[in-house]
């Protein structure tokens, strides 16, 4: 984790400490102090592990207010097979757990933090969807995995053959996992290679964070949903 440390954030600046799976702290970007929270080692996202990461963004959201000075931009650090399949967790609530890191990502939004997301291994379904994808900006590492479910499972839930699904996955990123697949839906903004400078890269999503949300209009420019942009603007011109 170090090696990623040193190659996302200024010159190596940053004091980020593991505690299992969960991974919290400061450091340098784009010559400004940021709040590092997220995951690694596919982490499966139990209750305990949601709670942490609220805790870690609503500290930083009362520090910041606390010592009235301008809020610092949050970077999510995603690795995470998805939630823990269990039915312990199930029988305790874990969709609300869920639910409770994504109010609290939008709470950080609406107290002016920037939400930047980077994933650097594995970014799926429900694990992601709670504070990875709830950044304003999404980037991925070379290698990243991202997906809602495997085919096979997905043919037993929604009962479509699996070889169909293979031929729609050809056909449509909707059904593909895959980072470029979520990349071509709007879903990820940048896809970063291994040759990239991977501060500057960051340092540039930081910049662009916090604007208008444009996953919409990126799916439609990058030919992988094509209408989501267009019903939007008939919803809000009706």
């Amino acid at each position: 984790m170090s090696t990623l440390f040193d190659r996302l954030f200024d010159s190596g600046h940053h004091a980020v400490t593991i505690d299992g799976e969960f991974l919290s702290g400061t450091a340098t970007v784009a010559g400004g102090e940021a709040v590092v929270i997220g995951t690694h080692n596919k982490a499966a996202i139990n209750c305990g592990l949601a709670l942490k990461l609220a805790d870690a963004i609503l500290a930083a959201v009362r520090e910041d207010r606390t010592l009235l000075r301008p809020p610092r931009t949050i970077v999510f650090l995603v690795d995470t097979q998805g939630q823990e399949l269990s039915r312990h967790e199930e029988l305790l609530g874990l969709n609300g757990y869920f639910a409770h890191v994504a109010r609290c990502c939008d709470l950080a939004r609406s107290h002016g933090h920037r939400l930047v997301t980077v994933i650097h291994g594995e970014a799926v379904s429900g694990g992601f969807l709670a504070f990875g994808l709830m950044a304003d900006r999404v980037c991925a590492l070379p290698d990243a995995q991202v997906r809602v479910m495997d085919l096979r499972a997905m043919s037993k839930v929604t009962k479509i053959p699996y070889d169909k699904l293979v031929v729609l996955a050809e056909e449509s990123p909707v059904f593909a996992p895959g980072a470029e697949n979520y990349w071509r839906m709007g879903a990820i903004h940048e896809l970063w290679s291994i040759e990239d400078d991977w501060g500057i890269c960051l340092a540039s999503a930081v910049t662009r964070a916090g604007s208008e949300d444009e996953r919409a209009l990126l799916g439609l420019e990058r030919g992988g949903r094509m209408l989501a942009a267009p019903i939007a603007a008939l919803v809000a011109a009706a």
